[in-house]
């Protein structure tokens, strides 16, 4: 089973930037995609950005695409999530996901147990 603790969020003006974590541990973990949904209250969870087991390869949502930054450290199974030019409407709740497939031009996970996740709020 994975388990996955995110941190990181906060309050930011608009055009700001944030930093999120996320710490995965459980079998398989390693040799899987990590990455980031995001959540905002009344909406689907969306994608929003992935990075290969390798840490080589990253992929991004257009929405976020040049603004935001996936990274990941493979010996602390950790992803991190740089998020520069911060607009209001990134607000939401961000949360971890491995393993991250894609398939048919979409980026979806099987997770079952999801992290707490961290809120990010851009102010205008």
């Amino acid at each position: 089973q994975v388990q996955l603790v995110e941190s990181g969020g906060g309050l930011v003006q608009a055009g700001g930037s944030l930093r999120l974590s996320c710490a995965a541990s459980g079998r398989f973990v390693s040799t899987e995609a990590m990455g980031w949904f995001r959540r905002t209250p009344g909406k689907e969870r969306e994608f929003v950005a992935a990075v290969s087991a390798s840490g080589q390869s990253s992929y991004y949502a257009d929405s976020v695409e040049g603004r935001f930054t996936i990274s990941r450290d493979t010996a602390k199974n950790t992803a991190y999530l740089q998020m520069d030019s911060l607009k209001p409407e990134d607000t939401a709740a961000y949360y971890c996901a491995v393993p991250i497939y894609y398939d048919g031009g979409q980026y979806y996970t099987d997770l079952d147990q999801w992290g707490q996740g961290t809120q990010v709020t851009v102010s205008s």
